[in-house]
């Protein structure tokens, strides 16, 4: 994993009034603003993470979680308490209280939300000249656009606290851990035990993300998965059953079984799984024409759900450290030379991480734009894949799961599993966040 710049911070001492539960009496509502600004800002971050080398989607889970709750922290104090785009802050893991606004000054949330949004950008990602150039473009020309309506000094206080809100924020995300999610381990050995994988038979990456400090306080409680189906090289055994689904799948993989594979792939350099999720949560903005606080929620409660649900799936990864099918069906069903369709990554199989993402991600839009929602993915349109469109939210977790068994790189009782664990982690968080779950 690529080590990740560490920005100096400089917290900004403002002497603002902690914002109660109505916003500042001059100011619009966040509501009265389209989701524009924010539009351009997640497309930015897609190009940044296409453009990032990283052998793990860890560093991009990271970006989009911690980003999407600054981007809906800055424009906080603008949705009133009565909305269903508002939640405390004292659901989040020891983020202490976030600077408030002076209630009887304007603010100008878009503002807010642009100085924020540059600032993670800036700080997450890897210092290259390049990129930083591409932020420092975005945030001067999106300044500039509003000067002919707002005026210089609402302008530079709602910059102001944005960039205080962001800075906050990414001193919080420093203290989860994540440096030290490779330190030093030593892989059990045995049967059924993951060993690394070819072409490249790398090192197990991160084994300590398990670890990390969840972004909700309680989420991943009951998250676990029971025990993998027990390991057996019999071939009458459950197990031995599962893996000769993947090896009969890619001997004779059906057409749309390989599109799906090759659509969900997500190998960067690309637009990487968290990007991925970014863009559809993108789509789904256009397309209901968002206002900026309904679109920074679900930038925001996606982001907690997808950070959560990979530091749940990653602790379990580390518990049973099953070895993945490739191994199996080439030291036991003796296929020396089986690939699988999708390089598999490494790290142990149980539980897919990409359906905990998947069901976690896609349980949170629900929550915001119900689950029986039809749309249209036109992600990889621009590498020559043809648009996906599906039905529900819970269609679209299955089928990115599913993926993964048609590309041969996990089974399908860790598909479900995942799908079990992203899903549950999601509902957790909904229900610290609002104290209860919607049907």
């Amino acid at each position: 994993m690529k080590k990740f710049l560490l920005l100096p911070l400089l917290i900004c001492s403002l002497s603002f009034k902690k914002t109660g539960d109505s916003f500042p009496e001059k100011s619009a509502p966040a509501s009265s603003y389209s989701s524009t600004v924010l539009d351009k800002w997640m497309a930015m971050q897609i190009k940044l993470m296409s453009s990032t080398p990283a052998i793990f989607n860890g560093p991009f889970v990271r970006i989009y979680s911690y980003t999407g709750l600054a981007a809906f922290r800055s424009i906080f104090p603008g949705i009133s308490r009565k909305s269903p785009f508002w939640f405390s802050e004292s659901a989040l893991n020891n983020l202490h209280a976030l600077p408030g606004v002076n209630q009887k000054e304007r603010y100008h949330w878009p503002s807010s939300l642009n100085a924020a949004m540059a600032f993670m950008n800036r700080s997450m990602f890897p210092s290259e000249a390049a990129g930083k150039r591409l932020i420092d473009s975005l945030e001067e020309a999106i300044r500039k656009s509003f000067s002919p309506d707002v005026d210089a000094a609402t302008l530079k206080r709602s910059a102001d606290y944005g960039l205080s809100v962001a800075q906050r924020v990414y001193a919080w995300s420093e203290a989860d851990g994540y440096q030290h999610a490779n330190d030093k381990y030593s892989p059990p050995s045995g049967p059924g035990k993951w060993i690394p994988t070819p072409p490249k038979y790398s090192q197990p990456v991160t084994p300590h993300w398990g670890s990390l400090r969840t972004m909700v306080s309680g989420s991943i409680i009951n998250a676990q998965p029971p025990a993998p189906i027990p390991y057996s090289e019999d071939s009458s055994s459950a197990f031995y059953k599962q893996v000769k689904e993947v090896y009969d799948i890619s001997q004779n993989i059906k057409p749309q079984q390989k599109e799906i594979a090759l659509y969900w792939k997500e190998i960067n350099p690309g637009i990487t799984a968290p990007g991925h999720w970014l863009n559809i949560l993108r789509q789904i903005i256009q397309k209901e024409n968002s206002s900026l606080d309904q679109a920074a929620f679900a930038y925001a409660i996606t982001g907690l759900s997808l950070n959560d649900a990979w530091i749940s799936c990653w602790k379990t990864r580390y518990v049973y450290n099953l070895l993945r099918p490739v191994t199996y069906i080439r030291n036991v069903m003796r296929h020396d030379d089986w690939l699988s369709l999708v390089p598999t990554p490494p790290h142990p199989e149980y539980t897919s991480g990409f359906a905990a993402m998947a069901a976690a991600v896609c349980r949170s839009l629900a929550h915001v734009f119900g689950n029986d929602y039809q749309l249209t993915d036109h992600t990889y349109d621009y590498a020559g894949l043809k648009p996906r469109t599906y039905y529900s939210f819970r269609a679209m977790a299955k089928e990115a799961g599913d993926s993964k068994i048609f590309g041969g790189i996990h089974y399908r009782f860790s598909v479900e599993a995942g799908l079990q664990e992203g899903n549950t982690v999601a509902d957790n968080i909904l229900k610290v966040l609002f104290q209860k779950v919607e049907e």
